[in-house]
């Protein structure tokens, strides 16, 4: 599908109506512990696919799927939940998907091969990992259908991720070894950490992966979660100091029970803190398993065996539910985390990975 501006009335207003559904939406994803809706939506990117698939949380099937998406890498959603974008690595474009057409119906061009997307909290904007071709941050214009900055880093950049409040955007670079911080405001960098440090065996520790977001009450970042390349575990970021500030180890199983296949020099590579703010997850592809840690505190919770490589996650609102993308199995497995316990695998496509929890309206 060529490129195409599109300026109608219609197009704009599905994407930034910030009507009743933007309230509820908003409502039901901020609350610590709201019901279920049958609006609530996993949406399951598969890298090695061409299409994305629809999970019902109240059912755990699958109940859409969206075709002619290649290697569809990042997914974020419009406020409202009307809009999906997703990065395709294949046409290096941002593809543009109304939830009541679940097709896409516009590509936005991009400076290079993309990665992850994250979106502002307005819906005007989403920002773009490029991994490929330019060592930035793409800034696309929704109402403008158009990338109008390539904020510059360190180096390409794998992960973009949006901070609670809306203040910053977090890019995380594999070579580069940093974390640079963006402010969202003028979209420029205005802060960086390096991370040079070695495991055992002597591989260097810094490739920035996945990270997640702690807020204080007032919305304000607290601190970052941050998995780093050959550490089989999670780095503890001060925002405010702007340095690590602890590490959390996941468990090590014995050897006739670890797999190294697909590690891609990321053993942690998926990361998120529930929606109430109680709970940090991760991912172990060696180990097969998710693990979790209370918050604020840091307390070690346990972990739950899942599928095989589990790459990404995603939560439902009410925090009960985790849902796991399991790379080297083809599904996603649904955590329960008050029982600590699998309860389900969904057949998905063809290497799951990053996923994302919607409220549609």
């Amino acid at each position: 599908m060529r490129h195409r501006r599109r300026t109608s009335s219609s197009i704009a207003a599905r994407r930034f109506r910030v009507g009743l559904f933007a309230v509820a939406e908003l409502a039901l994803v901020s609350s610590a512990a709201p019901a279920l809706s049958a609006q609530v939506r996993i949406v399951q990117t598969n890298s090695a696919g061409d299409n994305v698939h629809i999970i019902d949380p109240v059912t755990n099937q699958v109940v859409q799927v969206i075709e002619g998406i290649p290697k569809a890498h990042g997914v974020a959603a419009a406020p409202d939940g009307g809009t999906l974008y997703f990065s395709n690595e294949i046409h290096r474009t941002l593809e543009i998907v109304p939830t009541d057409a679940m097709e896409v119906v516009d590509r936005i061009p991009l400076s290079g091969r993309p990665h992850n997307v994250a979106i502002s909290n307005d819906g005007r904007k989403v920002y773009v990992a490029i991994i490929q071709d330019c060592s930035c941050v793409d800034v696309v214009d929704l109402e403008k259908s158009e990338v109008v900055k390539s904020t510059p880093t360190l180096g390409t950049v794998h992960n973009v991720f949006m901070s609670p409040d809306g203040r910053h955007v977090a890019a995380g670079m594999i070579g580069a070894r940093t974390l640079t911080i963006i402010d969202t405001s003028i979209d420029e960098a205005i802060w960086s950490l390096h991370f040079s440090g070695r495991t055992t065996g002597g591989y260097a520790d810094g490739g920035v992966r996945p990270m997640a977001f702690e807020a204080h009450p007032d919305g304000s970042t607290r601190r970052l979660f941050v998995q780093i390349s050959n550490y089989h575990g999670v780095y503890v970021v001060d925002f405010e100091k702007r340095r690590v500030v602890g590490k959390l180890d996941m468990p090590t199983l014995p050897i006739s029970r670890v797999t190294n296949d697909a590690l891609q020099g990321s053993p942690g590579h998926g990361l998120t803190v529930s929606p109430d703010g109680r709970q940090l997850w991760s991912t172990s592809k060696p180990n097969g398993h998710v693990y979790a840690w209370s918050l604020p505190d840091l307390e070690y919770l346990g972990g739950v065996e899942v599928g095989h490589i589990p790459d990404w996650l995603t939560m439902t609102p009410d925090s009960r539910y985790l849902y796991v993308a399991n790379a080297g199995s083809n599904d996603v497995s649904v955590v329960d985390t008050k029982e600590m316990k699998e309860i389900a695998r969904i057949p998905v496509g063809q290497t799951p990975k990053r996923n994302k929890t919607v409220v549609f309206p």
